[in-house]
């Protein structure tokens, strides 16, 4: 009989708070509402890429108290796909469901635009490209012409297998012959054209300009 009046005025007081919750729940009319989601992932395959166009975002339509659907916007809304089960190259298919779209308990999901994600995962693979120097400008009066070096001549991209053989030479930021007064040296930004590969170091390479005069 001590245990149940213990505190009796605070668990009397919790038991009216949670009342007036369930209370205002309940008189708020049931409404519906899409929101945008960021599609995340989880358990990703150590050596594989996705190699198909990725969807980063999905809408979701949810039902339930009005009350309830103010708060879910306020709230970090996310699908999370686990990737766990792939493990080799391949096509799969991710169906959205309440498991990877965790909502409050009182709101339904009523479906996801869309409904299914496929990508394709390939073999990560890596390649060296040669670095090219491209040039912009006239050269000014006196300076016949240039020659460059590229140090390192090379750098390293690695991606999807497909997307790493389909890639091209890198190029530079355009060197501006107008520019050249002399021999310099330049450090400039490395750019490839194939947007899912990387490089494996910061893309930027040192370029020696040595510079021939009119004798």
């Amino acid at each position: 009989m001590r245990l149940l009046t213990h505190n009796f005025g605070w668990k009397l007081l919790s038991l009216l708070g949670g009342f007036l919750v369930w209370l205002s729940i309940g008189n708020d009319p049931d409404l519906a509402t899409i929101l945008s989601a960021p599609v995340q992932f989880k358990n990703y395959p150590k050596d594989l890429e996705i190699s198909s166009v990725i969807t980063d975002t999905i809408d979701v339509e949810t039902r339930g108290p009005s009350g309830l659907l103010r708060d879910l916007r306020s709230a970090r809304l996310s699908a999370v796909i686990d990737l766990s089960n792939v493990k080799v190259a391949g096509e799969r298919t991710f169906t959205l469901t309440s498991k990877e779209v965790k909502l409050p308990r009182g709101v339904e999901l009523v479906r996801t635009i869309p409904a299914q994600l496929r990508f394709t995962f390939e073999n990560r693979a890596s390649r060296e490209l040669r670095v090219d120097v491209p040039v912009s400008g006239e050269l000014p009066a006196g300076i016949t012409g240039i020659t460059t070096e590229v140090v390192p001549p090379t750098l390293t991209i690695t991606g999807p297998e497909s997307r790493v053989r389909a890639a091209k030479n890198a190029v530079t930021d355009p060197i501006d012959l107008s520019q050249v007064r002399g021999d310099s040296r330049q450090q400039v930004a490395v750019y490839v054209a194939e947007s899912q590969v990387r490089f494996f170091t910061t893309p930027q390479v040192t370029v020696k300009i040595h510079a021939e005069r009119r004798h």
